[in-house]
């Protein structure tokens, strides 16, 4: 099973991007999808997740700018982000729980996004 993460880039203050991140192999099912972020010297951070049924949920720093969603039949989650900010310039990572042979936690290979202001 493998996560691959695309859609990063690099925008202006102000501007979106949208993320996408599909599993493939021998896919059962998958419980919550996740997006998190790592900024240069820091830690990294959730930034949204969603339950299998649709459910989302985000920390205050992507309130009503970050958007996740999933495509249950393509095993794909993805993370609409506007209104972009220089401080949002971070790796993102894409994560899920999956059940393959087992559930199993797994990460994407991450993907950069560079806000210039």
């Amino acid at each position: 099973v493998q996560l691959q993460a695309c859609g990063g880039g690099l925008v202006q203050a102000g501007g979106c991007l949208r993320l996408s991140c599909a599993a493939s192999g021998s896919v059962f099912t998958i419980n919550n999808m996740a997006w998190h972020r790592q900024a240069p010297g820091k830690q990294r951070e959730l930034v949204a997740v969603i339950t299998k049924d649709g459910s989302a949920s985000y920390p205050d720093s992507a309130k009503g700018r970050f958007t996740i969603s999933r495509d249950n039949a393509k095993n794909t989650v993805y993370l609409q982000m506007n209104s972009l900010k220089p401080e949002d310039t971070a790796v993102y990572y894409c994560n899920a729980d999956i059940y393959s042979r087992r559930w199993q936690n797994y990460w994407g290979q991450g993907t950069l996004v560079t806000v210039s202001s």
